[in-house]
């Protein structure tokens, strides 16, 4: 298994990055926060894990070691692949997932694009006892106890913008850039999500990389 790497980023999209480790670039799959904290060419380390199918092998890389075993534990429930786990990573923070599986949130896990009532089910049921207790959180006789609510991440249009600052626009050509998803047509139902659901941030950090560089 490859664990971590650490070099130099040489190329960021919306959905990966290179990182070139001893000459050879790796090509890294990153969640939009992921993506955010990076700058072509200065350095990075992120903790990984190689995902292998019969077709391909794909290196997912994370901010931090316990982003990848949260990504890793929600994999061992009925279901979720890992696109879809690192979709999960995605909308939530490993906290805020810890918290949700805890409480049995289904509101919240359901946020994330992908994921249905009876697919939250699933998840809480099979991770119970394999995500740990959230910070604060104490054990009593019938199980953990949640303490206080800890921030929860930032909305979707935030991590389109901490994307886009990350990838080198202005903060003018940013802002610009999510007016235009905010603002007719469809923009506004495109930011607010469709039935009352979260957007699926990589797809507006799409729309928002075609208004910055139109065809």
């Amino acid at each position: 298994m490859i664990a971590s790497v650490a070099g130099t980023v040489a190329a960021i999209t919306t959905q990966s990055a290179v990182i070139v480790v001893g000459g050879v670039g790796l090509l890294v799959q990153c969640t939009p926060s992921t993506l955010a904290a990076l700058r072509v060419g200065q350095g990075a380390a992120l903790a990984t894990a190689l995902v292998v199918r019969e077709n391909e092998m794909t290196l997912y890389a994370f901010a931090d070691a316990d982003e990848r075993d949260v990504f890793e534990a929600l994999q061992s429930a009925s279901g979720v692949g890992p696109r879809l786990a690192q979709a999960v990573l995605g909308v939530h923070q490993p906290e805020v997932i810890r918290r949700a599986v805890a409480e049995e949130d289904l509101a919240t896990l359901t946020k994330v694009p992908g994921i249905g009532r009876k697919g939250a089910q699933r998840i809480v049921l099979d991770l119970k006892d394999r995500l740990g207790r959230p910070v604060g959180a104490t054990r009593g006789p019938d199980g953990p106890v949640v303490g206080p609510a800890q921030p929860g991440p930032t909305g979707p249009l935030d991590q389109v913008r901490s994307a886009l600052l990350g990838l080198g626009y202005t903060a003018g050509e940013v802002e610009a850039a999510i007016a235009a998803l905010s603002g007719p047509p469809g923009g506004a139902e495109a930011a607010a999500g469709v039935g009352g659901h979260e957007p699926d941030v990589a797809a507006l950090l799409r729309q928002a990389l075609a208004v910055l560089r139109p065809r």
